[in-house]
Formats: structure tokens, C-alpha cells, sequence
């Protein structure tokens, strides 16, 4: 049987997204062989590594999204590739910490630019009422590929050396994107001016990569320190005006009217809570595996698999159970499972290994939890806007998620730094699984009370 155009893009613009997942997570487990090769004394300055990327990763999405819809999605999907594999190269290059944390910073615009892009040429090759689905998988390939990071980075590792987790996006990148030249169609505003609210994009650049610096940092910094307020009253300044740029521009970076949307307001809302338990359990979980059960780093990575994998095969069938009942009662249900799986987890879990009758079952049921959810956040934002409008809603809902991610990793960071002084990691862990549990409660609540479905009107405008 013949594969769908469609399909075809879905595969390949899944592959932008995939390295761009692989890239946050894969690093981890190279961190101990940075700091044999760097000095141990470079241990604060590496962290850099993983807040540099986060910061400049939310900070330019919007940005991005605008011109992605303005400029075309298939131009932008192209350079945001080039732009990764250039700043791999030169991460795997790299011979100092400077030179690895700006080379970091590259790939994390490269990244930003490809990944709106990517979902806005999947969108209009899908009538409104697979769109859903097809989010679902191109999300499942997001996630199933940032699960694989620390199995596939301690794999290079063993075989070759850090700089090979760098290197190995080069080719996969420059493939894709000879692939893409000749496939993709390219997918754009047709009515969107050319000119970039120039103002707007800093401020949107300032005000997101404040709030994610003083987020990220809050654990060397803390949350009550004049340095962090400071950083916080300047993002909120910036939003502030970011918004009124937004109101007063005929081509605002952020077209304000989306958020008027129920559909697309309540999904934003619930992703960025969502995120902040999502990326935390991840966190979490390795820290029991690790730090408690005394698992070394590929193990532990293997011992995770399961739950992404479930979640992947979910995620696919989500999306078309959400189109048909409604996103709120899928994803209401997918937070419901997944909370009440981190909870029992939580109650039973013992502190000695006991891989297959403890861990193993819950990790199972939370990536069918996660599975329902986790794309089906994305379809509920972008799955029924205009055409005119994929990227700069892809572009929100992933900023949405970054920051959600952020704040869920630096809350979880504290509670185990806490654990750590106090000699009892297994507590702090148990801390973490709770936070998650309410967290993850509260998303799947914010969506089911706010979440509507659009109007025969809007679904007629999504499938013009």
C-alpha cells in the first residue's frame, strides 16, 4: 500500500523534532566525562550547559513561530536543521567549557527555529479531523526519543567518547534537510507582512529568557534573593510590555486573539502545569534508580524505557479518542492515571532494588497516563487554529512547556539538594513523587474546567 504524503511528512519532519528531544536529555549521562576532561572545578560553570539551552530555547520560540508563519514553515524548518548541526559540530569541537556552552546555545536557536516549524508543515497535510492522530505521533517520536537520551548517550560513550553524542546529530541533521528540499511544500501566511515587530521579538526574547534564568538558577540563587526578584520584576516588566507591543502592532510576534481562544488558553495553561511534573518525574525517577537502588547510568536508562515506550503506543490512539470525545476528557483522564500511579508509587516503593514488582508496573501504568496527555496537549492547542496560525501556536504551546519544564525541574532540583545535606535522598525522591502527584492532579483539573471545544465556526476556518 502506498504511503500518504502525509505520512511522509510526518516522518520526516518527526526526525527534526526527535534530535531536538534526544539533544535535552542525551547530554546527562556525559556529564561525568566533561568533568574528567575539564576539571571538576568547572562543575558549576557545565550546568550552563543544560540552562544555557533552556534559556535561549524558550526565549526564541515565539520569535520563531512568527516568522516561521510569515516567512514560510519549510524555510524555516530547513535553517533551524543547518543551524543544529552547526552548533553540534561545534559543541563535539569544542575545547574548553566556553566554547561547549556557546556552541550549546546555537543549537538550542536551531532547535527552536525547527521545532514550531515542523508541527506547521505536518498540519495542513491532515484533514481537522486526523489532525489530532497525527499530533499524537508526532509528539509520541518527541518523547519516546528524549526517553532514549541516557541509553543512547551511554552507549556512545562506551563505544567512543562525549564528543560522539554531539557528532551524531551532524549527518542525521544534513539528511534530513537534503530530503526536505526536495519533499516538503513549503506551508506560510500568505496575508502575513513581511516586516518582524522588531520590538516585540526582544521583548519576547527578554521576557521569556528572564523568567527561565531565574527559574533554572533559583537553586544556586534561591527564590527570595534581591538577584532572582530582580530578574522576576524585569520579566514581568517585559511581559508587560510585550503584551501592549502585541496590542499596538499590525503583525504582533504573538497574535493576542489566539489566547481569546478556550481551546487554546486552557491547553497552554494545563501543558505548562503538566510540564512541571512531567520533567520532574523524569528527574526524580532516575535519582531513585541511581542515587537509592545504586544503578549505574546506561542501567538505570534501560530501566525507564518501558513507560515512554507504553506512552508512544498511546499516544497515536489518543489523539483520535480526543478529536472524538474531546481533548479535556482524554487528557483529564491521562492526568488521572498518571497521578495515581505516581502516588502508589510513592506509598509502595521499597528501598531496596525490586525492579520488576515495583518499579517496572507503575512506570508502565504512568506512560499510559503520559501517553494520553502529553501530545494530546499539543493537538487541543494547534489541531483547530487557522492555517495562518500552526506555527505561532505551536510556537506558544512549546514555550508553555518549556517554562513549565524549567520551574518542575528547579522545584524537584531544591527539595533533593535539601535531601542530599540531610543525607536522605530517598526522602527528597519521595517528596519529588509527591509534588508530581499534585501537580499532574491539578493539570488534568485546569483542562477539564477551562477546555472547550471550538465552534462550528472555528472548525470551519481550521479545515479552510
Amino acid at each position: 500500500m502506498a504511503i500518504s504524503r502525509g505520512a511522509k511528512t510526518l516522518a520526516l519532519t518527526s526526525m527534526g523534532i526527535a534530535l531536538v528531544s534526544l539533544d535535552v536529555t542525551i547530554l546527562n549521562v556525559a556529564f561525568g566525562s566533561l568533568l574528567r576532561e575539564f576539571g571538576t572545578d568547572s562543575r558549576r560553570e557545565l550546568t550552563w550547559l543544560f540552562s544555557g539551552y533552556n534559556i535561549a530555547y524558550a526565549a526564541t520560540l515565539l520569535t520563531a513561530g512568527r516568522l516561521a508563519d510569515a516567512y514560510g514553515r519549510k524555510k524555516a524548518f530547513l535553517r533551524g536543521l543547518v543551524i543544529f548541526a552547526i552548533g553540534s559540530a561545534l559543541c563535539g569541537f569544542a575545547q574548553n567549557p566556553e566554547m561547549l556552552i556557546g556552541s550549546r546555545i546555537i543549537q538550542a536557536i536551531g532547535g527552536a527555529i525547527l521545532s514550531p516549524a515542523s508541527l506547521a508543515l505536518v498540519l495542513p497535510e491532515f484533514p481537522v479531523e486526523r489532525r489530532s492522530a497525527a499530533i499524537g505521533i508526532w509528539g509520541a517520536v518527541g518523547g519516546l526519543s528524549a526517553a532514549m537520551g541516557p541509553v543512547i548517550g551511554g552507549w556512545l560513550i562506551d563505544i567512543a567518547n562525549w564528543r560522539a553524542v554531539f557528532f551524531v546529530n551532524v549527518p542525521v541533521c544534513l539528511i534530513t534537510a537534503a530530503i526536505g528540499v526536495k519533499f516538503l511544500k513549503e506551508s506560510l501566511d500568505e496575508t502575513a507582512h513581511k516586516h518582524v515587530d522588531i520590538p516585540g521579538a526582544l521583548l519576547a526574547v527578554v521576557s521569556v529568557g528572564l523568567l527561565a534564568l531565574a527559574i533554572v538558577q533559583s537553586d544556586e540563587w534561591g527564590w527570595a534573593t534581591p538577584t532572582t526578584i530582580a530578574i522576576l520584576a524585569g520579566s514581568a516588566l517585559a511581559t508587560a510590555a510585550f503584551v501592549a507591543t502585541c496590542r499596538r502592532s499590525a503583525v504582533p510576534v504573538l497574535d493576542l486573539r489566539l489566547l481569546k481562544l478556550p481551546f487554546v488558553t486552557a491547553s497552554t495553561v494545563a501543558s505548562l502545569v503538566f510540564s512541571a511534573g512531567f520533567y520532574a518525574m523524569i528527574f526524580v525517577n532516575t535519582q531513585w534508580l541511581q542515587a537509592v537502588w545504586g544503578y549505574g547510568v546506561l542501567k538505570s536508562g534501560w530501566a525507564t524505557v518501558p513507560g515512554p515506550f507504553m506512552a508512544a503506543v498511546v499516544a497515536a490512539p489518543a489523539g483520535r479518542a480526543a478529536h472524538r470525545f474531546g481533548h479535556g476528557k482524554v487528557i483529564g483522564l491521562g492526568c488521572l492515571i498518571f497521578a495515581t500511579s505516581m502516588l502508589f508509587m510513592n506509598v509502595l516503593m521499597v528501598r531496596e532494588p525490586s525492579f520488576w514488582t515495583h518499579f517496572f508496573p507503575f512506570n508502565v501504568i504512568s506512560g499510559i497516563g503520559i501517553g494520553l496527555s502529553i501530545s494530546t496537549f499539543s493537538s487541543a492547542a494547534t489541531a483547530y487554529l487557522p492555517h495562518t496560525r500552526f506555527a505561532m501556536g505551536s510556537a506558544l504551546s512549546n514555550t508553555a512547556r518549556q517554562v513549565g519544564a524549567a520551574l518542575g525541574l528547579a522545584i524537584v532540583g531544591s527539595l533533593l539538594t535539601a535531601a542530599v545535606k540531610s543525607k536522605d535522598v530517598a526522602h527528597g525522591v519521595q517528596q519529588g513523587w509527591t509534588y508530581v502527584s499534585i501537580t499532574i492532579f491539578i493539570a488534568g483539573a485546569v483542562m477539564i474546567a477551562l477546555f472547550r471545544k471550538p465552534t462550528a465556526e472555528q472548525l470551519v476556518t481550521a479545515a479552510a
